[in-house]
């Protein structure tokens, strides 16, 4: 994927993002404005194509009166920061114990033969990364894909390979459990409280039940 190298050599907040800073600030002590990296990061990433540069962090560390060093232990600890450029879809797949034992390794394979692309890639019309991440914290309806800040959950080859054609072909993707289930309520439909389950609610089937 082609980058623009003037654009790489520099940074800095748009208006919007300026004035955004101050409601930032706001929430911490005068002498702790330096606890803001993390949502300026964020917020810089969004603004810079989904990417955060060394001109970014060399912004944010001024920005914030901070050492860059700091800036960058930041940014490269968190997988929500991306180092290096990346598409205009990012497909985070979960491959924690948790989606793991429920199927995340037929997520990985459906994304990988979609996409024609591994971890940490990019396809050649830079339009889909995919990306690993530990533990997106949705084991309950597990396995799970991060998209556009939205979880798709309780995936299995067959929806997933759905869920990319649908992106591809600029379809809408619904978040939430892709099998029917609602919300985080238990696969099959509530085993007590059922006269508290929401009004024309459906319930999907346990993928993998031993019914």
């Amino acid at each position: 994927m082609s980058v623009n190298v003037k654009d790489a050599e520099k940074f800095e907040f748009s208006p919007e993002n300026l004035k955004w800073t101050k409601s930032q600030f706001v929430k911490y002590p005068e002498n702790r404005k330096q606890s803001c990296v993390m949502p300026f990061l964020h917020r810089a990433q969004e603004q810079n194509n989904g990417w955060v540069s060394i001109p970014v962090m060399e912004y944010i560390a001024d920005f914030l009166d901070m050492p860059y060093i700091r800036v960058h232990e930041v940014a490269s600890f968190y997988s929500m920061y991306n180092l290096k450029p990346v598409g205009r879809h990012v497909i985070e797949v979960c491959t924690t114990t948790p989606c793991w034992l429920r199927g995340s390794d037929d997520v990985v394979k459906a994304c990988k033969e979609e996409l024609g692309i591994g971890f940490g890639e990019t396809t050649r019309d830079g339009e889909y990364t995919l990306l690993e991440v530990e533990c997106a914290g949705a084991c309950v309806n597990a396995p799970v894909i991060a998209y556009k800040e939205e979880y798709y959950e309780d995936l299995n080859d067959e929806s997933t390979r759905q869920f990319i054609k649908d992106l591809k072909a600029g379809k809408k993707v619904n978040p939430g459990p892709q099998n029917g289930r609602f919300r985080s309520c238990p696969l099959g439909g509530p085993t007590s409280l059922k006269d508290m389950a929401p009004s024309g609610a459906t319930f999907g089937q346990d993928m993998g039940s031993d019914k």
